[in-house]
């Protein structure tokens, strides 16, 4: 079953948030209307600035510990790197 390992962000350069899931439309629609309880509603990370597709859970899964243990820095050329303008990329995966 394919993954995903995503990055949300408030705004560029600010806060983000990293996670994972198995439809990734699904889920950032539930972070966007905000019925996900927890960090991301609370700071408002609702705009898709990266993701990865993996071929199943487990690989997505460490991948975002990995990620998530990552300096700021880190993370942020990681968006830039696919992202240069931090647009949001959840409008692109419902075209």
């Amino acid at each position: 079953m394919t993954a995903w390992v995503y990055i949300l962000a408030s705004r560029p350069l600010e806060t983000i948030y990293t996670g994972v899931t198995t439809d990734l439309p699904r889920r950032i629609y539930e972070h966007r209307e905000g019925l996900v309880e927890g960090f991301s509603n609370r700071y408002g990370t609702k705009t898709l600035v990266w993701y990865e597709q993996h071929e199943d859970i487990g690989t997505a899964i460490v991948r975002e510990k990995q990620i998530k243990r990552w300096r700021r820095q880190w993370k942020f050329e990681l968006i830039e790197k696919m992202n240069p303008d931090w647009q949001d990329l959840y409008l692109v995966l419902n075209q």
